[in-house]
């Protein structure tokens, strides 16, 4: 893999590249002309050069016929799938004279749709989101700020870049951000020249005066299709329809046909008082433009979108992220980057609540800055179970405890599967007194539902039985109050199998001060760097793959509850960390690496140089263990407790400090090299158990 990848790091990164063009790069005709490796592998990849690799097919492209289909176009039909398609490519149902049809079904307008339907609910004066101001200063701040995640159009790592970049303020701005990126204006360089035009650090300039009301709006750069139709229109005299063929004749490079529109386009501006050199260049020009050049009006309807979005996260905040997060419940990654985005807003998340949570996440009350989780995002708990459990309480009135609720549901839709996912999640804690308490009377509280169930279908009613949404302080007492609370941990553990992430709390907090210390950044914090430069950060394992094609190379998904990162560990490293590494999910690993930009999404990765457990990361950084005591009298229990703790852990790096208060006098005693310790995890635990959890602190 590393030798393919450096024959491939140099083919210039162009559109339109062939393999002959890149051998115009010197390093590369060297390796191709002096290695037979590399000179074999050209040679194959010009055989398969330019062949077809696979059938394609437009995600909403639909064409219509004014008899049956096969009388135009041969058809395709795809393994495994019943979905026709046109054998001929889109160049050619045009020229059989069929028109292709795009239906685009975009999850955006029901998101809208939802967000207004959610303020207009808690506003005197509705809001029709066809008439707000496209010069609202608020959403225009947002923008320029690049917090644009979940906004239409604008929320990938490279496009919040470009923002803010450009910084837009106005309509027109949002406009040409949706035409300008996409890989050949950026490759091109006319987005840089349009940012500087933008910024005043270039002279907007004007190829002919009268192009001035034309080119305005985008600083003197042609960016759109439309403006080439325009310009020939103005300054050569073309009709639309005239205009539309030389878009298209531009759009095809056909040599043939360019140069007879050159010779219309010159020819009528000479007719029209433009110099005939002149007029040539400006025909260069929007024959370069065109190539790049985008839908206007197609960029437009974008651009609207993306401005209502973002008008309405600016100003309507829990509404908005609420709406997104009931369209992307099903996608638990998305789920989890989102609620982070809420958590960058300020906005608040309230846990799933049996009594107060809908299917789709909501707005608790009429506050914008509170969201309450969806029943539908709890992985395991289906539609179908969740729908009647809503309806029953709809109707019946909120579920009092286990017991009412087991007895109230229906047990063949809500599966026992459901119940523990449902108690994982936390959407039942106030139905009993913990979730293990209610994990582990869940089993009596399905039995008395059944056994109540059978008997009011064999018509056996006790006369004196309690209404069914009443609570009975008999069935009240069969809670397993024995059972032992779950630990922070497992009970986090369960939360993250049901929802897909932590919600409550998170398993890196315990150890954020020690971690301060050792780390340089936080996940948020941490940018790709130009020089390279090795930092060292922290995260919990949430995801571990070992990708065997390319030798064995590990991917480590790592989270510390203010962001996510992708951890690339090669062949060499995994090979001297991939014991312990086996049993890293879910557990808190250090990783020192360098940090670069993810060609693939768009985000960032970490190439891992070396990869520590807490406990040897510990072992080769901890400086200093020092340890408070703080006692009213002698004790030489105590001394002598320390002394034997000590002793077991000598042998190591790490220097010990212990501080001494007794009644007035406040000792530091540093001990000697002899009594540097290897400071393990298990060497704290009983510290704290011996002198207090604030008496042990390790320092880096």
């Amino acid at each position: 893999y590393g030798f393919v990848d450096k024959i491939a790091k140099l083919i210039p990164f162009e559109l339109g590249i062939t393999l002959d063009k890149a051998l115009e790069n010197e390093e590369l005709r060297i390796r191709y002309e002096q290695e037979e490796e590399v000179h074999a592998l050209i040679d194959m990849a010009r055989k398969l050069e330019g062949i077809t690799r696979n059938p394609g097919k437009h995600a909403g492209g639909v064409v219509i016929a004014p008899s049956v289909l096969t009388d135009f176009t041969p058809l395709y039909c795809e393994p495994d799938s019943t979905d026709l398609m046109t054998q001929f490519d889109k160049g050619d149902v045009e020229t059989v004279g069929l028109v292709k049809f795009d239906f685009l079904g975009l999850r955006t307008l029901t998101i809208i749709k939802w967000a207004l339907a959610t303020i207009n609910r808690f506003i005197d004066q509705h809001i029709d989101i066809t008439k707000i101001s496209l010069d609202d200063a608020e959403t225009y701040e947002l923008l320029k700020r690049g917090e644009t995640t979940a906004v239409f159009q604008l929320e990938s790592a490279g496009l919040k870049k470009l923002i803010r970049q450009l910084q837009p303020d106005c309509f027109e701005d949002i406009i040409a951000l949706v035409a300008l990126y996409r890989p050949g204006p950026l490759q091109s360089g006319m987005v840089e020249d349009f940012i500087n035009r933008k910024q005043g650090r270039a002279k907007v300039e004007y190829p002919h005066p009268d192009l001035e009301p034309i080119l305005k709006p985008t600083y003197g750069v042609i960016v759109y299709q439309e403006q080439v139709m325009q310009i020939a229109q103005v300054l050569a005299g073309y009709t639309l329809g005239g205009a539309d063929l030389l878009r298209r004749a531009m759009g095809k490079k056909n040599p043939q046909e360019m140069a007879k529109q050159r010779t219309v386009f010159v020819e009528g501006a000479i007719a029209r008082q433009v110099d005939a050199e002149l007029a040539n260049s400006i025909f260069n020009l929007m024959e370069y433009f065109s190539g790049y050049g985008f839908n206007r009006s197609h960029s437009c309807a974008y651009a609207l979108l993306a401005y209502q979005t973002a008008w309405l996260k600016a100003h309507y905040p829990a509404a908005f992220m609420a709406a997104v997060l009931s369209a992307d419940m099903d996608n638990t990654d998305k789920v989890v980057t989102l609620i982070r985005e809420c958590r960058v807003m300020k906005l608040q998340i309230l846990p799933p609540h049996i009594n107060r949570s809908d299917y789709p996440f909501t707005v608790e009350d009429n506050d914008n800055y509170v969201i309450r989780y969806g029943l539908g995002a709890i992985k395991g708990a289906g539609e179908a179970a969740l729908s009647g459990i809503l309806a029953e309480r709809d109707q019946n009135g909120q579920f009092q405890d286990l017991f009412d609720f087991c007895r109230r549901i229906d047990l063949r839709k809500a599966s026992r599967r459901v119940l523990e996912a449902l108690i994982n999640a936390g959407a039942l804690d106030e139905l009993g007194p913990s979730r293990a308490v209610l994990m582990a009377s869940l089993e009596t509280a399905i039995k008395l539902a059944e056994r109540q169930a059978t008997d009011t279908a064999t018509g056996q009613n006790d006369l004196f039985a309690v209404p069914k949404n009443r609570p009975s302080t008999e069935e009240s007492t069969h809670f397993v109050t024995s059972e032992p609370e779950w630990s922070e941990t497992e009970q986090l553990n369960r939360e993250k199998e049901s929802l897909g992430h932590y919600l409550s709390g998170h398993p890196i907090k315990p150890y954020l001060t020690e971690l301060t210390q050792l780390t340089h950044y936080r996940l948020a914090e941490v940018k790709p760097t130009h020089q390279k430069q090795t930092i060292r950060i922290a995260g919990w394992v949430t995801d571990l793959r070992v990708n065997t094609k390319r030798g064995r190379v590990a991917f480590i998904s790592l989270d510390d509850n203010t962001a996510q990162l992708e951890v690339k560990v090669y062949t060499e490293l995994y090979a001297k960390v991939e014991n312990f590494l086996a049993l890293a999910k879910d557990s808190l690993l250090i990783v020192e690496g360098e940090v670069r930009t993810d060609d693939y999404n768009g985000g960032q990765m970490m190439i891992a140089e070396n990869i520590f457990t807490l406990e040897s990361a510990r072992e080769n950084y901890a400086n200093r263990l020092e340890i408070t005591i703080t006692t009213p009298q002698t004790n030489m229990t105590l001394g002598k407790q320390l002394l034997s703790l000590l002793t077991a852990y000598r042998q190591g790096r790490c220097a010990v400090l212990i501080h001494y208060h007794h009644i007035e006098t406040k000792v530091d005693l540093r001990l000697g090299k002899e009594w540097r310790v290897q400071p393990r995890a298990t060497l704290l635990k009983q510290l704290e158990e011996l002198v207090g959890k604030d008496g042990v602190k390790v320092i880096y």
